[in-house]
């Protein structure tokens, strides 16, 4: 089968086309025969080696994609049913989804039922299900509520954004770039704050006691900052690291959060599973269907374009998900 494996840590040109061995069903895992994949972030950093996303070379990068069972194993999974498969170590322990055909870990892996395009599918599962736990499930969102999405033309902000419009929220989106406005207004956010690195005040000239909810994509590098935009008894939310910077240097908690305010964080990798995520997943999917969430699908790629894709994203003008086609 074709797949981009990487040989070593390196800038997109280490992203080349080989023929290797196409991986044998077993029990426990199931083998997809993939329609698309998505471009994430992590995988940009897995590539280059970046520090807190080493992975042991060679590998095939890749961690989500939708297609068809080609063998369930002892899953449980029928040959032709649609899937989605993401997380679960996909792309940094064991080989991933820049390929015709990934082997996944059953538990990882989630039957839907969709007409949608397969490059649409392929925008929603780890960006929107991400969105969905950090709102549902870390911050308990209700209608009538205010939330912060601090990184809002991220594939993961426009997903919280169009989910959290959809549950009845205010929404207050960021972008670092004035060209980026009108897509962040598009996607459904109330107002929308040029983000220069400090905007907690701006945040308090729209609501004057801060927001109920905020979630920080940027990461350490904005984080006092959001937690000073929060209104008393309102939560905030990690669960990005868009900055490249997992450190806080000298974080006081007692000092850094503001009274009543709460601080939690979001990793995918520990929650997302066919187990947690099957259900909202569907109903996800049923929603982009009827026209009530948008997927925002930046671009489509072609197969062997994924070099082309890593570049565009390290360019910085993605408002959405980029995509890639299989076959």
């Amino acid at each position: 089968m074709r797949a981009y494996q990487v040989q070593h840590a390196g800038g997109p040109e280490v992203l080349q086309i080989r023929e290797i061995p196409r991986p044998e069903a077993r029990p426990g895992w199931v083998l997809i025969r993939e329609k698309a994949f998505a471009v994430n972030r992590a995988e940009i950093y897995k590539r280059s080696g970046l520090p807190g996303f080493e992975v042991d070379f060679p590998r095939v990068l890749g961690l989500e994609c939708v297609g068809v069972v080609e063998d369930g194993s002892d899953s449980g999974l029928e040959p032709g049913q649609k899937v989605a498969a993401l997380v679960g170590g996909l792309g940094r322990f064991f080989d991933g989804c820049y390929a015709e055909y990934t082997l996944a870990p059953a538990s990882n892996v989630i039957p839907v039922k969709t007409d949608l395009p397969w490059e649409t599918f392929a925008a929603i599962s780890e960006s929107f299900l991400t969105a969905w736990h950090c709102l549902v499930d870390s911050m308990e969102v209700q209608a009538g509520q205010t939330l912060l999405v601090r990184g809002g033309t991220a594939a993961l902000g426009m997903a919280a954004t169009t989910l959290a419009k959809d549950m009845g929220l205010t929404v207050i989106a960021t972008t670092r770039s004035q060209s980026k406005v009108d897509s962040v207004k598009e996607n459904g956010a109330d107002h929308v704050i040029i983000d220069d690195g400090n905007i907690a005040e701006k945040v308090k000239e729209l609501f004057p006691e801060g927001v109920n909810r905020v979630l920080e994509l940027v990461g350490t590098a904005t984080l006092r900052d959001s937690l000073q935009a929060t209104a008393p008894k309102g939560v905030v939310c990690n669960a990005g690291i868009l900055s490249v910077d997992w450190e806080l240097p000298d974080f006081k908690p007692l000092k850094d959060i503001p009274s009543n305010v709460r601080l939690t964080a979001y990793s995918s990798r520990d929650v997302l599973s066919a187990a947690t995520s099957a259900g909202p997943l569907q109903k996800i999917v049923d929603g982009v269907a009827a026209g009530r969430l948008r997927a925002n699908v930046h671009r489509v790629f072609n197969f062997d374009q994924v070099e082309e894709a890593h570049r565009y994203m390290e360019s910085n003008q993605a408002s959405g998900k980029l995509v890639v086609k299989v076959n």
